[in-house]
């Protein structure tokens, strides 16, 4: 027995030594250091403001398919564009989309470096009309008060439309023209799928045989007391995307009177499916947690740092701790969300054709059709028919050893150096998705700052920006549109 005892206890040393030396090696700091003061650009404050509040009281809201586009809105929206920065209509050469989707082209003077791609989107959701007594200030007011600018698209995402065009405005003043050529692109559809706004787009500049360095669009913050891998702020550059994918249920049975019903009704039959599906959640992997991770583990305490550095014996205690908390379970797995259901029009009527529709946020290496597959399986019911809507397959992973992504973590650390910069898969959908065939480098950035609070009025009541916010996001975006087109700067 002792010698049993002496046996278990040298194994024991041996794998918390091996572990420990993996925890204190593996995780290199690759974090960059500026070494000097970034020089902001000046920015008119009250001008800037003034002009973003403007666009935020243009209601360019997107309604689901198959309602039409209004078209005044976005009409208008193109003129306040014109009207407030006359030097980049000066300068750029501007196509119109499918109506509404704008691309600008700012021609650079040495045609050997490829071209980037910079993107936003115009369009913003509707205020729920059950809230709006509930909101500070009115949600297409664009109301400029406590330091905040206040509406619908102050964060989500015309904040990167107008930002952008502010810097690309004061560049432009200096007189100089870009050595590499830009492209803007401003999408009017992106809050229901961008297929009729940035896919057109995007086969424009297929057609125009344009291919990019790389693309940045929205998707990745600033986050503060969000992440608990590190105790510093974590920038969070988007160098993939989930998959989007809907499924309605159908359940279709014969109607009647609710006095005489069947063993099953429709919803009843879909209650059970739905039951499935919740308990059956698709696999969980921390794949994607660790492309985050391994750039700022070295900024980790011990115990996070000995966890992730030994997966092969710690990964089931990651997961369960991922998944234990809402905010973090969507990153490990293909999600599954049940949201909408419908019946009959009258509580005494049967219904003949009963549905669920549910969400799935798809992981990279799954596709729409082995999710479809995966939820027949699991449901297992040949009474429930399925339908497939609003449909893509999860984006492509971008390099982290890119021209891109280095511009874009190096400016974010010379504006905000109390932050670290990693990378991570995005777990919503922007209009990126579909400039893959033009280019290996896609990311999603707004230099932005957010916590838990912060988040929950995107797409939610009080949807605001601070000024300081914006601010910033403006002088961001000239440094580095000054690195990436003007000067270009090589990383560092």
């Amino acid at each position: 027995m002792k010698t049993l005892l002496k046996i278990i206890v040298g194994i024991t040393v041996v794998i918390v030594l091996v572990g420990l030396y993996r925890a204190n090696t593996l995780y290199v700091d690759t974090q960059y250091y500026p070494t000097n003061e970034t020089q902001k650009v000046a920015v008119d404050v009250e001008k800037a403001v003034a002009t973003f509040s403007k666009a935020i009281q243009i209601a360019t809201v997107s309604k689901d398919y198959p309602a039409p586009v209004t078209p005044e809105p976005f009409l208008a929206f193109h003129q306040h564009l014109i009207a407030s920065f006359p030097a980049v209509h000066s300068f750029a050469s501007k196509q119109v989309i499918n109506n509404y989707s704008l691309v600008y082209k700012f021609e650079g003077t040495d045609s050997s470096l490829k071209p980037i791609l910079y993107m936003g989107h115009m369009d913003v959701v509707p205020a729920d009309q059950d809230t709006l007594d509930k909101w500070t200030h009115a949600p297409f007011s664009g109301t400029i008060a406590d330091g905040k600018i206040w509406g619908r698209g102050a964060i989500d995402d015309k904040s990167t439309v107008m930002a952008l065009m502010e810097a690309m405005e004061l560049t432009l003043k200096q007189g100089v023209p870009p050595k590499r050529t830009l492209y803007f692109a401003f999408g009017h559809d992106e809050e229901i799928g961008g297929s009729q706004g940035a896919k057109k787009v995007a086969e424009y500049f297929q057609q125009q045989g344009v291919s990019f360095e790389f693309v940045l669009d929205e998707g990745g913050l600033i986050t503060e007391d969000m992440i608990s891998i590190v105790e510093q702020p974590l920038a969070i550059i988007g160098i993939a995307e989930k998959g989007f994918m809907n499924i309605r249920l159908i359940a279709e049975r014969p109607g009647g009177h609710s006095s005489m019903p069947p063993e099953n009704t429709g919803p009843g039959i879909l209650a059970q499916a739905i039951v499935k599906l919740e308990q059956n959640k698709f696999p969980a992997t921390v794949k994607y947690t660790n492309i985050t991770f391994d750039a700022v583990g070295s900024h980790s305490d011990l115990a996070t740092r000995f966890a992730m550095a030994n997966q092969w014996l710690t990964e089931p205690l990651i997961i369960d701790q991922m998944l234990s908390e809402q905010r973090t379970a969507a990153g490990v797995r293909t999600t599954t969300a049940v949201t909408m259901l419908k019946g009959s029009s009258k509580s005494n009527i049967l219904p003949t054709k009963a549905s669920a529709v549910v969400n799935f946020r798809i992981l990279p290496g799954e596709t729409t059709d082995t999710v479809l597959e995966y939820v027949k399986s699991v449901i297992n019911d040949d009474r429930i028919s399925y339908e497939v809507f609003m449909a893509n397959n999860p984006s492509k992973v971008s390099s982290t050893d890119t021209l891109g992504y280095k511009l874009i973590s190096q400016t974010i650390r010379e504006f905000a150096n109390d932050a670290l910069v990693a990378p991570y898969l995005v777990m919503g959908g922007t209009d990126s998705k579909y400039f893959y065939p033009l280019t290996d480098s896609v990311y999603r950035f707004l230099m932005m700052r957010v916590n838990p609070k912060t988040m929950k009025i995107v797409h939610g009541i009080d949807e605001h920006i601070s000024i300081e916010n914006y601010v910033m996001s403006i002088q961001y975006f000239h440094e580095l549109l000054r690195k990436s087109a003007f000067d270009n700067e090589a990383p560092k």
